[in-house]
């Protein structure tokens, strides 16, 4: 039995085909803004504060092993619903909140261990969705490129541990846009550009220190479309840390686009 605390994206639906195909025992703990999963008979709507419920859920069922997937947005702790566990570790949840998304998460982690719940990575049924080092489309960086997926990678080297920065775009050398809260459909808005049009690149690398379990940049055909629409080149993502999305229609996408997809 494995439990899937499943939040936003399309990742955690390909996790849910992988694992219905295998016919591998699972319930969810549905965390999405809109109960993605409510039609699932295995799905339990919960609040991220009530882990008193969410504890006994997987004990009951006999679930020693969760993993995470999809975008899990942080809480309104003034409007959250609480348990009585809730209540006792919220204090550390509301700590952990003023470092980051990536932080929460981590101490959500620490919590489910000290309840004898252990976390597995996020691709543990899905390894396929990463990608190895290599160039996966027609078109590779140019010399302008190369140098701009060198300046990216040093800028989300140098962020903080905790930032929730997994993604920067760079043009000409100069950094346009770095992922805020808004994420990279926010980013890559900001970085549309009408006087270049086939410069600069998407990089979008795991944030320092990153639990690799967990939270792992994710790249799709949305993603490809909107580096199109904002001028880009290509993406770069990092070797067996990120998740990719509908790979055959996004190098079919690239290709056609004249645009590279790169895993450094």
């Amino acid at each position: 039995m494995i439990g899937l605390i499943f939040g936003d994206t399309d990742f955690p639906k390909e996790i849910l085909k992988t694992i219905k195909k295998k016919k591998i025992k699972y319930l969810i703990i549905d965390l999405s803004k809109l109960n993605k999963f409510k039609q699932d008979r295995k799905s339990y709507s919960v609040s991220i504060g009530q882990f008193g419920k969410i504890i006994n859920i997987f004990k009951e069922n006999n679930c020693k092993k969760v993993l995470f997937a999809g975008k899990v947005n942080k809480p309104n702790f003034s409007k959250l619903k609480l348990d009585f566990k809730g209540i006792y570790y919220i204090s550390r949840i509301i700590k952990a909140s003023k470092l980051g998304d990536a932080a929460i998460l981590k101490e959500i982690i620490k919590i489910l261990a000290q309840n004898k719940i252990k976390t597995e990575s996020s691709l543990k049924f899905n390894p396929e969705l990463s990608l190895k080092k290599g160039n996966y489309s027609k078109f590779k960086p140019n010399k302008q490129d190369q140098l701009d997926i060198k300046k990216a990678i040093k800028t989300l080297n140098s962020l903080r541990e905790y930032n929730f920065s997994q993604g920067v775009v760079v043009r000409n050398k100069k950094i346009v846009s770095i992922e805020g809260k808004g994420g990279t459909k926010k980013m890559l808005e900001k970085s549309r550009s009408k006087k270049f049009r086939n410069h600069g690149v998407l990089v979008k690398f795991p944030k320092k220190k990153q639990d690799l379990r967990i939270d792992l940049p994710t790249i799709g055909l949305k993603t490809l479309k909107q580096s199109k629409t904002a001028g880009l080149n290509g993406i770069v993502v990092k070797t067996k840390q990120h998740v990719f999305l509908d790979k055959a229609k996004c190098i079919n996408f690239a290709n056609k686009n004249k645009m590279f997809i790169t895993v450094k």
